[in-house]
């Protein structure tokens, strides 16, 4: 007896990608595209809808091509990707805006006002300190009235691609529950559009779609469309989790006090919690919203942690015709060689600005070097700096959640293949940081809940332990830890001090 299949898709900032699983957590097929861009003025970042949606049909069929034999077992395509960022489609799923991410930083003077008026009902009510689509929205609306008239539907990329898969109206899009957060304008406990905040930032509530379950069917495949690409017409549509949550999913963080770290482009903590308690003081994390629509991720995005040394490895390490793998081993080889705390040197890393708490002001920064530093301190000192962004948001979980004692943290992503980074982990924050051997996490748990709604299993829990194991662990070395407290804090006020001259500067 054939197994079912799965299809996942992560609709991601840099790559599109696709895999096929079969229960168990077998990948059995995987297709990946870069995402194409587009920068028309400074500050724009927008991905067109419809080259996205290309490109997403070509890696559905380069992975489906891997398995003529068992593409007919293919069961249902589920999604997963970018958490925050927005989408304006007319009657007829026409993209009138292009996706426009955190990384579009137009939207940035709207976000502020908001949040200058709304602040406190944003964070309490919405679990947010950045709203985007709401600022997104705001924008559109004053900067392109004529555009705005004729928009018809607000949406996230899951919501955009079953849409253009399904020929579903319009009026049926979809978003689930974990995308609601960063959009400023829903109620994060009840999992509903806020009537005050879309009262307050003059929402049309026409113009939003509706807030389901991850595990939703949102459409169904296209006859014309899965000819084209090999599959089974008719096949359910999942909307799925955004990344985060897919990877929480996929890791089988599903348990109250588990934590996971993702060392990837957008660095991130979440600890699952059971139910909502804001920091309504630091602003540290914010509250995203989980599989079974009971409790929540206390989570925070180091915002271009990955992006930002991808940038100084190939402006000041990188030789030409060199891969970046390469330049990352030297790199990290004299970081290595580097005592922590990096001689007493300390860098902001934050070159977009910081999301959580939001401060759109912040940028890079290289402070106490001196003619005895060389390049392995500085790569070393904004590795330790991101640590101590994340050893101060820790302490306030800490503080919210005394229940969830300092422990272990799993650890997934591009930096887990590091020897450096994770132990530069461990002995700034003090935890245990233990690395899984699924590099697939959020992919894998989009189709778990693919499987999940098609009947395939009723235990996703169970699913997801039986399909990832820990092969590496990284145990801080408390003197270290002793010796990094002090770092910590002074990371913290230098950062604060530093706002009003980054104001000062960014105004120049």
């Amino acid at each position: 007896m054939k197994q079912r299949l799965f299809l996942a898709v992560d609709l991601g900032t840099s790559f599109i990608k696709t895999s096929v699983y079969s229960i168990g957590g077998l990948c059995r097929a995987a297709a990946s595209a870069p995402v194409a861009c587009e920068k028309p003025e400074p500050g724009a970042f927008v991905q067109p809808g419809e080259t996205m949606f290309k490109t997403m049909l070509g890696c559905i069929s380069d992975a489906v091509r891997q398995i003529p034999e068992d593409a007919k077992d293919i069961c249902c395509i589920t999604f997963t990707g970018q958490m925050a960022g927005a989408m304006a489609v007319d009657e007829n799923w026409n993209d009138l805006t292009g996706w426009s991410c955190s990384l579009d930083s137009r939207y940035l003077p709207y976000a502020e006002r908001q949040r200058a008026r709304f602040s406190e009902d944003l964070f309490r009510i919405g679990g947010t300190n950045a709203p985007v689509m709401s600022a997104k929205y705001a924008w559109v609306r004053e900067t392109y009235p004529e555009r705005h008239r004729r928009i018809a539907k607000y949406v996230m990329l899951n919501g955009y691609m079953i849409g253009k898969l399904s020929g579903i109206s319009v009026r049926e899009a979809k978003i689930d529950d974990s995308l609601i957060t960063w959009t400023g304008m829903a109620d994060i406990r009840s999992r509903s559009w806020s009537d005050q905040l879309c009262g307050e930032l003059e929402i049309d509530r026409a113009l939003l779609p509706q807030i389901v379950p991850c595990t939703t069917v949102g459409g169904y495949l296209r006859a014309d469309l899965a000819a084209a690409l090999g599959l089974t017409a008719g096949i359910p549509l999942v909307v799925g989790a955004g990344d985060k949550i897919a990877g929480c999913t996929g890791a089988g963080i599903l348990d109250d006090g588990e934590m996971i770290f993702e060392a990837a482009s957008y660095g991130a903590i979440s600890c699952k919690v059971q139910d909502a308690r804001p920091d309504l003081e630091g602003r540290s994390y914010e509250l995203l919203g989980d599989i079974d629509r009971r409790g929540f991720y206390a989570h925070k995005y180091i915002q271009g942690s990955g992006i930002a040394t991808d940038w100084f490895v190939n402006t000041f390490v990188r030789t030409d015709q060199e891969k970046i793998g390469e330049a990352y081993r030297r790199i990290e080889q004299m970081a290595a060689e580097v005592p922590s705390g990096s001689e007493r040197m300390l860098a902001i890393g934050l070159l977009g600005g910081s999301a959580i708490p939001f401060d759109s002001e912040t940028k890079g920064l290289f402070m106490g070097h001196s003619w005895n530093h060389g390049r392995g301190h500085f790569y070393r000192a904004m590795l330790e700096g991101f640590a101590y962004d994340l050893a101060l948001t820790l302490k306030r979980i800490r503080e919210q959640y005394p229940e969830y004692s300092r422990g272990e943290i799993c650890l997934i992503g591009g930096g887990a293949k590091s020897p450096l980074w994770p132990q530069i982990l461990a002995d700034v924050t003090g935890y245990r940081f233990s690395v899984l051997d699924r590099k697939d996490a959020a992919l894998w748990g989009a189709a778990l809940l693919g499987a999940y709604t098609v009947g395939e299993t009723n235990n996703i829990r169970a699913e997801a332990g039986r399909s990832v194991k820990k092969k590496a662990y990284f145990i801080p070395d408390l003197a270290q830890t002793a010796k990094y407290e002090a770092y910590i804090s002074f990371y913290e006020r230098f950062g604060k001090a530093m706002h009003e001259w980054y104001r000062e500067l960014n105004a120049l």
